[in-house]
């Protein structure tokens, strides 16, 4: 497991190949050297409450065969600020990613997945994007971090992580949660989610439960 400020594998720009085709790879602009040193303050990081580890995964369509996040890889690890947006910088915005790619931004020991202790008993809260609305999607990403990493939840504990999945069809931001049966704790969460993005839309929350018995399961509350 990469420890927080390390990357884990490749370099994450080359990580991030993979998920685009035919766009240019974008490199952060070059950083002017001024000659001073940065003094004590200066220097100082800002810790999170919690560290935080991005994943990436492209499921290959063709390998229908394989198992569910088989694909998925392990980006970065962080616990400050600065190292968040270190990674925020250097990798691409969703809206630059091909269809079918994924982000996932879950706290550290968590994994992306229903199986995960963590998840099992969890659902999730989901912002569908407007066709064609790229600028969105990436400001709805941005903001959704910061509203995690920020503990901006009053109920901050039931986090789990979030997921922008890049289709075709629809773009969509998935906000996980730990308790799916606490109602007070996921109306709460939802309703503070959808301010944070000034989503004017119906959002509803499904519990992984259902999604795993049901293939068409439905949201059982919605804000």
């Amino acid at each position: 497991m990469a420890e927080a400020g390390e990357i884990s594998g490749a370099p994450v720009v080359e990580l991030m190949q993979e998920a685009t085709e035919g766009q240019e790879e974008q490199q952060p602009p070059p950083q002017e050297d001024s000659g001073k040193e940065l003094d004590a303050s200066e220097s100082k990081t800002h810790p999170l409450e919690n560290a935080w580890t991005l994943w990436f995964d492209k499921p290959d369509p063709k390998s229908r065969g394989s198992a569910w996040g088989s694909t998925m890889r392990r980006v970065y690890t962080f616990s400050t600020v600065e190292d968040f947006w270190r990674l925020y910088n250097n990798v691409m915005q969703p809206s630059l990613l091909s269809a079918g790619a994924n982000f996932h931004l879950f706290k550290s020991g968590i994994e992306p997945k229903w199986e995960d202790p963590q998840c099992a008993s969890g659902g999730k809260w989901t912002a569908s994007i407007p066709r064609g609305s790229k600028t969105i999607l990436d400001t709805f990403w941005l903001h959704t971090l910061l509203a995690m990493i920020g503990e901006q939840f009053e109920e901050g504990d039931e986090i789990c992580g979030a997921v922008v999945s890049v289709r075709a069809r629809q773009d969509k931001i998935a906000l996980w949660t730990r308790t799916a049966s606490n109602e007070a704790a996921q109306i709460g969460i939802g309703k503070q989610w959808k301010d944070v993005l000034e989503y004017q839309e119906q959002m509803g929350y499904m519990f992984h439960e259902d999604a795993r018995k049901e293939k068409m399961a439905k949201n059982r509350y919605t804000v």
